[in-house]
């Protein structure tokens, strides 16, 4: 479905991405895990067409799409939520669900589409005309999610949906990311909080300094000693570096580790 291949992506004199490489098939939630600066964001941006890569190739059904323009990507059914959530605060609930429909022209189909968003979440159901500024912060995250579903996604890009919410908020927001994706939309999950993403994703990728360095199905993550020491210790999967765990080739059967990571 997704296939990112050897993307590079510079920012001045900064080389964000380093030939990173890595797919989503049909029906998947993929983890992207890694530190804060690791290239996490840089990944979705350039997946949607924010940013334009130095080298590699990013194509969606065996259909290039390196260069196109964002709104012809998100037509296509890649549709991207960025981190921190950017809901239009002013306007309503409804609003800001009605303009994530922008490209539908069937009025019916629209009001099909967001009626589905609030049998999924009825707590927006429930808010429709109070202002999207006035939501609590795991309303809003809901909201952002909703209004990237009446877009009509294959593929839903979800950047740090967790962030900022309070542990049971994230539970909820993560049962809904596996509703989503049991109702038939594939999803490319970057997330500091690996505990809460490697639980429901299917597989994963961690990645240091633009590159990836470790993957392999999320269980097999899980039980990887070096993610385990990296991202799921002590501080709740916060993603703070730990010192070195067990050495570098100790990893489950099921994990391919890339060269130089994980202080390999």
């Amino acid at each position: 479905m997704l296939d990112i291949d050897g993307l590079d992506v510079h920012y001045g004199g900064v080389h964000a991405l380093r030939g990173l490489s890595l797919r989503v098939a049909e029906g998947e939630i993929v983890a992207l895990l890694g530190n804060n600066g690791a290239g996490k964001t840089t990944t979705l941006s350039a997946v949607s067409g924010l940013l334009r890569p130095s080298g590699g190739r990013v194509a969606f059904d065996g259909k290039e799409i390196t260069r196109e323009k964002p709104h012809r990507i998100t037509a296509r059914g890649l549709v991207h939520v960025p981190e921190g959530r950017r809901i239009f605060s002013t306007l309503s609930v409804h609003e800001n669900l009605q303009l994530g429909g922008y490209l539908v022209r069937d009025q019916a189909e629209l009001r099909a589409r967001i009626d589905r968003v609030y049998g999924l979440l009825p707590r927006l159901a429930e808010r429709r005309a109070q202002q999207g500024g006035t939501l609590s912060g795991g309303e809003q995250q809901m909201l952002a999610i909703g209004r990237a579903l009446v877009t009509g996604p294959r593929l839903l890009l979800l950047d740090e949906p967790s962030m900022g919410l309070a542990p049971l908020i994230v539970v909820q927001v993560m049962k809904l990311i596996a509703q989503i994706n049991a109702e038939g939309t594939s999803v490319l999950l970057v997330e500091q909080n690996a505990t809460a993403a490697l639980g429901i994703a299917h597989r994963g990728y961690v990645i240091e300094n633009g590159a990836c360095v470790l993957d392999g199905p999320a269980a097999e993550l899980r039980r990887d000693p070096r993610v385990a020491e990296a991202y799921l210790g002590g501080a709740g999967g916060s993603g703070r570096r730990r010192p070195a765990g067990p050495p570098p080739g100790d990893h489950p059967p099921g994990v391919r580790r890339h060269p130089h990571g994980l202080g390999g």
